[in-house]
């Protein structure tokens, strides 16, 4: 009875045992399917995705887009043809891209036109601009849109148009104007020129709900850009029979951001700033060398050494057409003319002096005049205000502060921008 007894336990540990041991194996068989399953999972994620790094202003930002955001966009340019593209890529995943490019533009605090050039690399890292051209225009203009700005499209039947409303003074760029509001053309300079009379061009019937914003050319600040990036450029000019030397730092980055800079209005151009390194390099010496002169002294040393520190060439034969260069560009150039030297003129005593001035446009030139204490030399009086001209480019003479050209004495001029300082 003791042995039957025993042998019937037995044989319940052992059915126990077996139950165990199955449940255990059916456990590690799940563990192992469910870890299959994971990994497939993770393969397929990965390959409904692209992973693509877009460079900038020397850093780099690392996008994984849904694969459902490339499409191919071949066809005739057409409504129907920009509705399917948006249709297709507005389904995608696409706000993570979105997402972070506003963290890059946050993180260099990117105004509008930076922030364009950086959706022109992504743009181009996605569709490649010499692949295909309509391709890549449509991306830069989703990405733009749905980026808040109002953004629109016009085509005809080979050309695809890029607008961007904008309340700027812009020149030398197509525009239209519909509800009162205007509609800048972001890449003509890709078509060199259009004749709008002999092309038909129509704006799509797409509107974007969330692209609201205007888009401003404006530029309070240059980016931050590495110290490494920058190179030295010896600057000397000669006052009062001695030579001062400079070792300016400079970043051809800054080319690079102005290639497709249109020509804005003067205010727009004579208030964009030096980058830190390149203020650095430059703004102190200017101080310390001015720093026993007067301030009427000081100025025409300013003048002096915008007029003499660079070769002069007008746009036509240095760019091959108009272009107006911003300070830094006009320290970074080989040549440049009146209006780029006016600019690095006007944003040099601003800095250093921060004294009233007014721009002057003549037909064939454009200088400043300075309003000090005691006007020098024939004024000129604007508003009832008194100014002494300060021509900071190179004339027939030598001209002192307060001088004018012989060849301007009786040309008429226009004064496109006042300065006056907020506090004096």
């Amino acid at each position: 009875m003791f042995f039957k007894t025993c042998i019937k336990k037995l044989n319940i540990i052992l059915l126990l045992s077996f139950v165990h041991l199955h449940e255990q194996i059916m456990f590690y068989r799940f563990r192992h399917i469910f870890l299959l399953l994971t990994l497939l999972v993770f393969i397929t994620c990965k390959s409904n995705s692209r992973d693509i790094n877009v460079f900038f202003l020397g850093d780099s930002i690392h996008l994984n887009i849904d694969d459902k955001f490339f499409v191919q966009a071949e066809g005739n340019l057409s409504d129907q043809f920009i509705h399917t593209f948006y249709l297709h890529v507005n389904e995608s995943n696409y706000l993570p891209i979105i997402k972070a490019l506003k963290s890059f533009q946050n993180k260099y605090q990117l105004n509008d036109w930076l922030y364009y050039q950086l959706i022109r690399s992504t743009a181009q890292a996605i569709s490649p601009k010499g692949e295909n051209y309509h391709r890549y225009t449509l991306y830069k203009w989703f990405l733009l849109a749905k980026s808040g700005y109002e953004a629109t499209l016009s085509f005809s039947e080979k050309k695809l148009l890029f607008y961007v409303r904008s309340d700027d003074n812009i020149y030398g760029i197509p525009f239209f104007k519909r509800d009162e509001k205007q509609y800048v053309c972001l890449n003509y300079h890709d078509y060199g020129k259009i004749d709008f009379e002999k092309e038909i061009v129509v704006e799509t019937t797409l509107r974007i709900e969330e692209a609201n914003k205007s888009f401003s050319y404006k530029i309070t600040q240059l980016p931050d850009f590495r110290p490494d990036d920058y190179q030295i450029k010896e600057l000397q000019f000669n006052y009062q029979d001695k030579v001062y030397h400079f070792k300016v730092k400079l970043n051809t980055q800054v080319k690079n951001m102005f290639t497709n800079y249109p020509v804005a209005d003067f205010e727009t151009y004579f208030n964009i700033p030096l980058s830190k390194e390149t203020y650095s390099s430059l703004i102190p010496e200017l101080k310390k060398n001015i720093q026993d002169l007067s301030q009427t002294n000081g100025v025409d040393y300013l003048m002096r050494f915008t007029r003499y520190s660079f070769l002069y060439e007008n746009d036509q034969i240095n760019f091959g057409k108009e272009k107006r260069l911003s300070p830094e560009q006009t320290l970074l150039y080989e040549h440049s003319d009146c209006d780029d030297r006016a600019a690095l003129f006007f944003y040099l005593v601003k800095e250093i002096y921060n004294l009233p001035m007014i721009v002057l446009l003549y037909p064939t030139h454009v200088t400043i005049a300075v309003q000090f204490d005691h006007p020098i030399g024939k004024p000129i009086i604007f508003n009832g205000k008194t100014y002494s001209m300060c021509d900071p480019t190179p004339q027939s003479k030598d001209l002192e502060i307060g001088q004018i050209d012989r060849n301007r004495k009786h040309q008429p001029y226009e004064v496109v921008y006042e300065y006056i300082p907020s506090v004096k």
